[in-house]
């Protein structure tokens, strides 16, 4: 992977118009999980120079854990990495509900948590999901493989999340099916290579 450049590109102001990009809303998320590996991973020059290149001009951090202990200094740092970039950046710990930010976002990276995979495919956006290796439970690293394997998502490791934001090809995932439980269940289990459920 190569390094930040040394001189981030300059910021663009002004409204989009015509002949210059809409600019791009980013959406992290480490849901109810303790993932502070990533929470730091998009505060880097790598990962924010990649956005960059995506057109990204906004970033929402949920962050949990990692943000909620954050002392001002910290959250200040946290947030101010992004103007270098161009690129305005919020981050807070939890709220009720994600979906708004969901709908808003034009790229989501998330954890492998199978209720925010579902949430924002459903909602066909582009969706980078990087399993949290210091959980236990190897079943989201499957369900993400599984997926990415199907072609509705990309996966990658907190070392490689710059390379794959910046290489994302959009055109190329797979728009996730309208949502049936039986088939998806059926999907998923022909992918991890389980023996199909016998007629009742």
């Amino acid at each position: 992977m190569s390094g930040p450049p040394s001189t981030p590109p300059p910021a663009e102001s002004g409204p989009a118009t015509e002949s210059s990009p809409r600019k791009k809303h980013a959406f992290v998320t480490v849901g109810s999980t303790r993932f502070d590996a990533l929470v730091q991973a998009v505060q880097t020059d790598a990962v924010l120079a990649a956005l960059r290149t995506r057109g990204v001009s906004s970033l929402t951090v949920q962050g949990g854990e990692a943000v909620r202990e954050f002392n001002a200094e910290q959250l200040q740092a946290a947030t101010a990495g992004g103007a270098r970039y161009g690129i305005d950046v919020e981050a807070w710990a939890y709220k009720p509900s994600l979906q708004e930010d969901y709908e808003r976002a034009d790229l989501v990276i998330s954890h492998a948590g199978s209720g925010t995979i579902l949430d924002v495919l459903r909602l066909r956006k582009p969706l980078v999901v990087i399993p949290n290796p210091s959980l236990l439970d190897n079943h989201q690293q499957e369900l993400a493989d599984a997926l990415a394997d199907l072609g509705h998502l990309k996966t990658c490791t907190v070392d490689t999340l710059a390379q794959t934001v910046e290489s994302l090809d959009e055109a190329s995932l797979v728009p996730f099916p309208q949502f049936d439980g039986s088939r998806f269940r059926e999907m998923l289990d022909e992918e991890m290579g389980y023996p199909p459920e016998p007629p009742k």
